[in-house]
């Protein structure tokens, strides 16, 4: 993320509803600092996790806070290398860590190849590093698995999403296991539910949000 939170030209708002490919940057609103520890959940019994990570957390929260079967969304940082990161390293690009959600979600709702083809379905995973005016590692395409069944299932998603040519470039998406979650300051949670008419969410996740509605009416939460 950039210091600015949000710049646009007029020419750059029709862009803005493309819905795989624009973003802006997804900018850091204040500084706050915050004592951050891993986190160890406790689950719901049969529910499970899956964390993602496809550019800015808020357009991914703001996504699957929608889903049927999902029932917590949290914001955070995971594949870094510093032990609770502050939001302004992991914006250095220095530590690591890609920008996540994590979701506890209830495989009886909703599959996890479900889950998988709404995370490829809402961002672009062919560009490296990159989601629209974000760019930095921490913006990578990535799905951390949290056992070796999600990670058979988000190699063969990928490998068939390859096979059929579903995007014209070739999948640069990271599949690695999970290590450490650390959620993101309080002011990252939420944050399109909370800052609706902000630039940022008007111009960049509203309309991300509105084409996912359409296209995933059917697993939508009533």
């Amino acid at each position: 993320m950039k210091p600015k939170r949000f710049t646009m030209k007029l020419s750059v708002i029709s862009i803005s509803m493309m819905f795989l490919i624009f973003g802006s940057s997804c900018g850091q609103k204040k500084n706050q600092s915050k004592d951050m520890v891993a986190q160890n959940v406790s689950m719901p019994a049969g529910t499970k996790l899956a964390t993602f990570g496809s550019g800015c957390f808020w357009c991914t929260e703001a996504i699957f806070q929608n889903v049927e079967g999902v029932l917590k969304v949290e914001s955070g940082y995971a594949g870094g290398k510093v032990k609770n990161p502050t939001y302004k390293e992991v914006c250095s690009g220095l530590t690591g860590h890609a920008e996540v959600i994590q979701l506890t979600y209830d495989p009886s709702e909703i599959t996890y190849d479900e889950l998988l083809e709404i995370f490829w379905k809402t961002h672009d995973p062919t560009t490296l590093n990159r989601q629209g005016a974000d760019v930095g590692t921490q913006y990578r395409s990535v799905v951390f698995y949290h056992d070796d069944e999600q990670k058979q299932l988000a190699e063969s998603y990928k490998d068939k999403l390859d096979a059929v040519g579903a995007f014209n470039d070739p999948i640069v998406t990271e599949i690695s296991p999970i290590t450490v979650f650390y959620k993101a300051e309080d002011y990252h949670q939420n944050y399109y539910n909370l800052n609706g008419n902000a630039p940022y969410c008007s111009f960049v996740i509203q309309p991300k949000l509105e084409k996912f509605k359409k296209v995933f009416a059917e697993k939508l939460k009533q």
